[in-house]
């Protein structure tokens, strides 16, 4: 099984990824827990070119391409040989977040996407759970972190509020997500990530 966690920056997607990561290994499942940008040798030297650095070091079209390079080395050297050998992998973001980071929040690039997407991975989660919070929050969640991987953050409320707002509407569309509260405690919205799981999983 294919899990993605998707949200906003600061939504707690990464904290609930390790937790339901732990919760499946305690039941006896084999897991690999990843993330994007990254997941592999290669992904996460272009996941440093990404996510520092000034907010207009790349244009958005530059973006997709660095994002779609590093997707297409974690779904080769990491996520297929881990379904292969039959386990469940659980990842920090997949194209969902490209869709709206890159495709929707700084111009109509949806095409663009979705075409390179088509013709470079094809693939998509079983599963997607959305984590939904306010932007507002998201924002002083996500700044209050130490750390140099900020550059989206650095965007402003705006372009946080306008990323919810494409998930949103992405999750309408697609029956494989799952919307989750993010404004619960922790282990509440863990339970709840765990039990859209297993309804999967059977």
């Amino acid at each position: 099984m294919f899990v993605s966690l998707e949200g906003i920056d600061g939504s707690g997607k990464s904290t609930q990824a390790r937790l339901l990561a732990d919760a499946l290994r305690a039941e006896g499942r084999s897991v690999t827990l990843t993330r994007e940008p990254g997941g592999s040798p290669g992904a996460e030297d272009i996941r440093r070119l990404v996510l520092e650095g000034a907010t207009d070091r790349w244009s958005p079209e530059t973006e997709i391409l660095l994002f779609t390079a590093a997707r297409r080395d974690h779904l080769e050297r990491t996520i297929r040989p881990a379904l292969v050998r039959g386990e469940v992998v659980i990842t920090d973001r997949f194209a969902d977040s490209t869709r709206i980071f890159q495709g929707i929040t700084r111009g109509d690039l949806s095409d663009t996407v979705d075409r390179l997407h088509a013709l470079m991975i094809g693939v998509e989660p079983d599963l997607t759970i959305l984590i939904d919070i306010d932007p507002r929050l998201g924002l002083e969640r996500a700044t209050a972190r130490a750390g140099r991987e900020l550059r989206f953050e650095d965007m402003g409320l705006a372009f946080q509020a306008k990323a919810r707002a494409g998930f949103l509407a992405l999750a309408a569309g697609k029956p494989r997500f799952f919307v989750i509260d993010g404004h619960g405690a922790v282990k509440d919205i863990a339970a709840s990530v765990l039990r859209a799981v297993k309804a999967v999983l059977g």
